[in-house]
């Protein structure tokens, strides 16, 4: 029997919109809303299990869609999937300031001038189609186009890699360091780093991998301080490490802070202030915001 569950129910729009706005979910469970009818206002709730869920979880998913109480839906045992590339099949190319984000089915598409990454549907999340890793690249892309001088740089839960290539890009010469909670994240990152032709390795103008939890690395702590520091993660983890970023953050540091929905974006500002940074930029794309923040001194 597979080890993957599913459970899919109706829901209505304020309900989607009330899923995507929490960043937590169940334990073991990935939850993906979709629009499937726009005129008659109908939404689905898709939640996946990894393993049979127990009574509880499926009480606790439940809960999240009121509409759906009178259905006996149940959840059953679906094929083994990987859960993310299922979610970003058929994705369109993205084109975020200089940068083009694709997957193989559109490598012919590249327009001219453009920076293309190729970053098929995978393991890990970063292919640049949500709003957050677009918005990041789209503030990459400012800074650099201000002048910004940088010389070390980090990208703490780099998913699937495409930040810290993208900044290298950027800055070629810089010392770049890539890392991120889970093993596989990074295992994606080496792959489409081969992939895209990014040179990887503690030297200048490559990127260093680790697997690390936020700052808690050697690593990670023997490179620093850093003077950019990009951290595409949730609104609480990211408040959570501001004292480590500012820890390894150089003064003057750039800092570049996504994941966090538009009603959060205050929250993390705060936490930052406290660590004596300033809030210098904030980006929003959809339900979303992108932070740049400076450390002062």
């Amino acid at each position: 029997m597979s080890a993957s569950w599913k459970l899919t129910l109706p829901c209505t729009r304020a309900e989607a919109e009330a899923i995507a706005g929490n960043d937590e979910s169940p334990d073991g469970v990935v939850l993906m809303t979709s629009e499937i009818d726009e005129a008659a206002g109908r939404w689905r709730l898709d939640a996946y299990f990894d393993g049979k869920p127990a009574a509880a979880t499926l009480k606790a998913v439940r809960a999240l869609v009121p509409s759906a109480a009178g259905l006996r839906a149940r959840a059953g045992p679906i094929p083994d999937a990987d859960w993310v590339t299922m979610s970003q099949s058929g994705l369109e190319p993205v084109r975020a300031g200089r940068f083009f984000v694709h997957t193989a089915a559109h490598a012919d598409a590249v327009p001219a001038g453009a920076r293309a990454y190729r970053i098929e549907a995978s393991r890990a999340f970063g292919t640049g189609h949500h709003e957050t890793t677009t918005g990041c690249l789209m503030m990459l892309d400012a800074i650099k186009r201000r002048g910004a001088r940088i010389d070390n740089l980090i990208d703490l839960g780099t998913g699937t890699g495409l930040l810290a290539f993208a900044a290298l890009h950027l800055w070629p010469r810089a010392y770049a360091t890539a890392t991120d909670i889970d093993p596989v994240s990074i295992e994606v990152t080496a792959e489409n780093a081969a992939i895209n032709a990014v040179p990887t390795g503690q030297r200048q103008g490559r990127v260093a991998l680790d697997v690390a939890d936020g700052t808690a690395s050697a690593l990670v702590q023997r490179r620093a301080p850093y003077d950019l520091v990009i951290a595409n993660i949730l609104a609480d983890p990211l408040i959570a490490l501001a004292p480590d970023i500012a820890a390894i953050a150089a003064p003057g540091a750039q800092v570049v802070l996504a994941g966090l929905l538009n009603r959060r974006a205050e929250d993390v500002a705060r936490a930052y202030r406290r660590q004596g940074f300033r809030l210098a930029e904030r980006l929003g794309l959809g339900d979303w915001s992108i932070l740049r923040l400076r450390r002062r001194g």
